[in-house]
């Protein structure tokens, strides 16, 4: 089964003027943020800043978490944006112009007791604060079920301590969808999340005192807690199992 929305981007192209534009094979690109306001105001009446990324998240919501983090980026810039800001928007819509037909694809012939979610982190990503960007999926049956890429809220000092916000954020993502599966569908398994930081796993199941993490936020480690209670196991990103409940050493992998 694959659900897409191909007719509302079709829309959103002709709307905002791209429906003849040329296609790019990224929806961003890595680049300094500009500084300069200059021409802010003639680009936002030009281009309808707001509504195009207002449009652009409401897609990002139902059908396509490729484009969630290019979302999260150009929706901080609402109030004030940058000639560079109206070029990353546009860029998206150029990336979706040639994926329009992306959809989600579930496979009821899979094996559809194993909710798998991952978590990363961009150290510092943000050059304007410093701050980390967290990035959370979580697959079911072969599909992406649920996906957010949002701003952490406070600066991490080491890629381990943004790797553990972010499992954490994905553990309480994990904790709800095990209890919505269990209603629809009687899910009863371990749910795993697979982590791409070793020191950051090592937190995740261990309560000793460490002197380098003594900084961390209390409620960043809610994962070490629900790893304990066996509510659900971590694993590295190759599938390596680093916990005692964890139950299973299968190697997951995510087309796309």
């Amino acid at each position: 089964m694959k659900i897409h929305q191909s007719a509302y981007t079709e829309k959103l192209l002709k709307q905002f003027g791209m429906s003849e534009c040329r296609p790019c094979v990224t929806p961003i690109i890595s680049s300094e943020k500009a500084t300069d306001s200059d021409d802010t105001e003639t680009d936002s009446v030009k281009f309808p800043y707001r509504s195009a990324v207002g449009a652009l998240m409401y897609l990002m919501t139902g059908t396509r978490p490729d484009i969630a983090y290019a979302v999260s980026v150009v929706s901080s810039s609402m109030e004030n944006p940058t000639r560079s800001d109206v070029t990353q928007v546009k860029r998206i819509f150029r990336y979706l112009r040639g994926t329009t037909s992306v959809g989600i694809v579930y496979k009821p012939q899979l094996d559809n007791k194993s909710l798998i979610c991952y978590s990363h982190a961009d150290h510092s990503g943000d050059k304007t604060s410093g701050r980390s960007t967290t990035g959370v999926i979580c697959v079911y049956s072969g599909g992406a079920i649920s996906w957010l890429s949002q701003r952490q809220t406070s600066v991490a000092i080491s890629t381990t301590e943004a790797e553990v916000v972010a499992a954490s954020e994905a553990a309480r993502e994990v904790v709800w969808l095990k209890r919505l599966l269990s209603d629809i569908a009687g899910y009863s398994e371990v749910p795993e999340i697979q982590v791409d930081n070793e020191a950051a796993i090592r937190l995740a199941r261990n309560s000793e005192y460490h002197r380098r993490t003594k900084h961390i936020l209390t409620r960043h480690f809610f994962v070490r807690e629900k790893v304990i209670e066996g509510e659900l196991s971590v694993k590295t990103a190759s599938g390596r199992c680093v916990d005692k409940v964890c139950l299973s050493t299968k190697t997951e992998t995510v087309n796309g």
